[in-house]
């Protein structure tokens, strides 16, 4: 019996060793990376990769404009700025919830409208009509050393109400 046990746990050792060092780095493949910023935020980057100054970006864009940005997990993010000159403290994602469209801005009609199947939303984002289920995602618009920076907003919807479905 003695000898039949050294080999079980010989057999035993010799699987489970590589089995977990395979098990160790497939888990470790879904696990996000992190941001690299002590605030947990990412550095909003303009349509050429820039990193987004805001006030160079408030001389450019006026009142009421809505441009799109490169934001949290690399998802166009629109920049929101408000009727006295200065940025929102929330930035709209542009992936539309019905299907995944990037949803654009559409000035005429103060609204976003989606070109693939014509949900729509309002200036804030918030869903007026379907197909799309729900409002465009939010996040957290600070402004850290004069870089904009997009954090992962996690308090109540302030449109709805309600708890943020993307969080």
């Amino acid at each position: 019996m003695g000898k039949r046990q050294l080999m079980n746990l010989l057999l035993l050792g010799a699987i489970s060793l590589p089995s977990a060092g395979m098990l160790i780095r497939y888990t470790y493949f879904f696990v996000p990376p992190g941001s690299g910023s002590s605030a947990g935020g990412t550095v909003a980057k303009d349509a050429v990769g820039n990193d987004v100054v805001a006030e160079q970006w408030l001389k450019a864009h006026g009142p009421g404009d809505r441009t799109l940005t490169q934001g949290l997990k690399g998802d166009p993010t629109y920049l929101v700025v408000e009727k006295d000159r200065t940025l929102a403290t929330y930035a709209i994602n542009a992936v539309c919830t019905h299907l995944g469209c990037v949803v654009p801005w559409n000035q005429a009609e103060n609204k976003f409208i989606c070109p693939c199947h014509g949900s729509q939303y309002n200036d804030q984002g918030r869903v007026v009509r379907g197909p799309a289920p729900l409002s465009l995602a939010l996040a957290h618009c600070d402004i850290d050393e004069g870089k904009v920076v997009f954090v992962p907003w996690v308090e109540t919807d302030f449109r709805t109400g309600d708890a943020p479905w993307w969080a």
